[in-house]
């Protein structure tokens, strides 16, 4: 068993994100995972930069890359579901971190130490983590902005609630992230140039 975690990951490319939800074009957890990393890494520059905080921008680009390794496990469980009460969120949230110490048993022995942060979470990366579900919460959004760009509709809600999620998290390098660099997602590739 200590030798499949990274057969393992390589699946992350066949679990699809928006289950429920038309989209003009799939996502999958590790395309989804790249984006969360990039934009973690940048949240953590921008705090550093910006904010005169000394955050360790490549930690959070990592955590950004296995933030949903769990979904290999449990699926993509859509949002309205994952969110309906308190009660499945308590439970989901416990199975979520049952999938992740599955996965980080299958690391071989000698390697662990290097994941242990990735996969069981520690109070000292709090604020890294917290800027993870930033990120994540931005790739949704740019996934929104994409689709609605396309011509799908179906996405016009999430658009909206997404947007509310990140204002709620109060974070200043989202709303710099935001402001700076979030209209570009609107362009086209020859505006972009």
């Amino acid at each position: 068993m200590g030798n499949s975690f990274f057969a393992m990951m390589s699946r992350m490319k066949l679990i699809e994100r928006w289950a429920l939800m038309r989209n003009s074009r799939q996502e999958n957890i590790s395309e989804h995972s790249l984006e969360v990393a990039m934009l973690a890494h940048a949240l953590a520059l921008i705090s550093n930069e910006r904010l005169g905080n000394s955050l360790p921008a490549e930690k959070a680009a990592l955590y950004g890359i296995y933030h949903d390794a769990s979904e290999i496990i449990t699926g993509d469980m859509p949002t309205p579901i994952k969110y309906y009460n308190e009660s499945i969120r308590g439970a989901y949230k416990d199975v979520e971190e049952e999938a992740a110490r599955k996965l980080y048993n299958m690391l071989p022995e000698d390697l662990r130490k290097h994941y242990e942060g990735v996969f069981i979470r520690k109070e000292e990366d709090a604020c890294l983590w917290k800027l993870v579900k930033a990120a994540d919460k931005l790739s949704a959004l740019i996934k929104c902005i994409e689709e609605s760009k396309a011509g799908n509709r179906e996405f016009t809600n999430a658009e909206k609630s997404i947007r509310r999620q990140l204002e709620k998290m109060s974070l200043k390098e989202v709303e710099i992230f935001m402001e700076e660099m979030l209209p570009a997602y609107n362009l086209t590739l020859d505006e972009l140039n």
